[in-house]
């Protein structure tokens, strides 16, 4: 039999009944999905379209990275209303996650990638933002810098340097996006960070590192570039007074 409504389900397996039973922790994927859609289509059950939605999406973290209309558009029969309330969801969820990781002391490049991940390796643009950070390696906000082509970003020294001054920081952490997934510095980012060096230098401002955002591979959950160090030893030692660039 195939159940169209959510509350035509067998009791047991109702999803919003099942929450409130055991937590929301005993859900799997598809029935925290199935909560939000409410209704399938005809033929089709809301747990089985919330399966069918993860997987045409490849993943649930895929999925939470489209839009709404990315949304609605691999799904057939979900429609607008529900795929923009699927999208307000996994945005709540996002905005969440960085507002625990701003409460953390930055301390390697592992924690700027868990901070920007869920922002920046989506993007389908090239964006150069700064963590500014305090004396005891806290965030203080970040700041966008500039969004600029598919495989290149536009982003001058100065407009890179000035949020620093203007918050005094105690330093900062350059970041930008690779689109196509692959964090390997180009030259461009190459003369960038040299640039930003001898700049931040002039100006007596803490350099921290420069960061590139890949996507995740099978070889690598946190893929990412870090020209302080790829593995991330020397970080927590240039916040502490040795920054790499200055």
């Amino acid at each position: 039999m195939a159940y169209r409504k959510l509350q035509d389900l067998p009791s047991q397996s109702l999803p919003r009944e099942k929450l409130l039973r055991q937590g929301r922790h005993s859900l799997s994927n598809a029935e925290l999905l199935a909560i939000f859609l409410r209704m399938g289509i005809k033929g089709k059950n809301v747990l089985d379209m919330s399966s069918d939605l993860i997987q045409s999406a490849g993943s649930l973290d895929a999925l939470a990275h489209m839009d709404a209309a990315e949304i609605a558009d691999i799904c057939k029969g979900i429609g607008m209303a529900k795929a923009a309330t699927l999208s307000a969801a996994f945005e709540l969820g996002a905005r969440a996650l960085r507002e625990t990781m701003m409460r953390r002391p930055i301390q390697t490049p592992e924690d700027v990638y868990d901070y920007l991940t869920t922002a920046m390796r989506w993007r389908d643009r090239e964006t150069v933002l700064v963590l500014l950070l305090d004396t005891k390696c806290s965030l203080i906000k970040p700041v966008e810098i500039s969004s600029g082509t598919l495989n290149e970003s536009i982003a001058h020294p100065r407009d890179i340097l000035r949020p620093s001054v203007i918050h005094n920081a105690y330093g900062f952490i350059l970041a930008h996006n690779h689109p196509s997934g692959n964090p390997a510095p180009s030259r461009t980012d190459d003369l960038l960070t040299e640039r930003v060096r001898e700049c931040a230098k002039l100006l007596g401002v803490r350099f921290l590192d420069h960061i590139i955002i890949g996507k995740p591979t099978e070889m690598a959950c946190r893929n990412y570039y870090s020209y302080n160090h790829p593995n991330g030893e020397r970080l927590k030692e240039a916040i502490k007074g040795r920054p790499l660039y200055y």
